[in-house]
């Protein structure tokens, strides 16, 4: 049976190296798979993901445009890969919505709450993997970049509420989350991956 698996975690926590690693393992099971992402995954959802991390504009703008490209996303990409069986890893979902917009931002979560409940009512990932490390360490990460876009540009107090609030979103769906030390080395995180893998497939 097909399962829909999402990737989370504040810029710099290092849940993009390990997402193709983990689908590849997938796929050596027999698994077929695809990968994706949010925002984009779409070709509307790419136009608007480059004008969600480039373009100034207000919170509320902000949230509604992620849903938009999300709803887009659910419509075209994941409920059609589920019903064929094919699993789904998402490199980001409704999560980081809370954890940016509502930690970061300061979004009302009620609002949100609302967005989720009208984009994808019957629709939760089946596996959330967490990728927590300390704001230091993923500012430190990304300072070897040449380019940062306008989430990346934010100041550690904001990547400060975007942690806090995925912990709240992993104390409110734990049946749902495994938090992965994403401050370990490389070989210790896909140890804990591997793990993962054998109670999923």
């Amino acid at each position: 049976m097909s399962k829909f698996i999402t990737f989370e975690g504040v810029d710099g926590a290092g849940k993009s190296t390990h997402l193709h690693w983990f689908a590849e393992a997938l796929r050596q099971r027999g698994r077929d798979v695809i990968v994706t992402r949010e925002p984009g995954g779409t070709p509307l959802g790419e136009a608007l993901r480059e004008m969600l991390l480039n373009q100034p504009m207000s919170m509320g703008t902000e949230a509604l445009l992620m849903f938009a490209a999300r709803h887009e996303h659910v419509e075209q990409v994941i409920r059609p890969a589920l019903r064929a069986g094919t699993w789904v890893i998402s490199d980001r979902f409704t999560d980081a919505s809370f954890a940016y917009q509502g930690g970061g931002r300061g979004m009302d979560w009620e609002r949100l709450r609302l967005l989720e409940q009208w984009v994808h009512p019957d629709l939760q990932p089946d596996l959330t993997l967490f990728f927590d490390v300390p704001v230091e360490v993923a500012r430190q990460r990304l300072s070897n970049n040449v380019t940062l876009d306008r989430f990346e540009q934010e100041q550690g107090e904001f990547f400060e509420r975007v942690r806090t609030a995925y912990h709240r979103r992993v104390a409110e769906h734990p049946q749902r989350y495994a938090v992965v030390d994403g401050a370990q080395p490389l070989d210790a995180v896909q140890s804990q991956l591997a793990s993962l893998l054998e109670a999923l497939a």
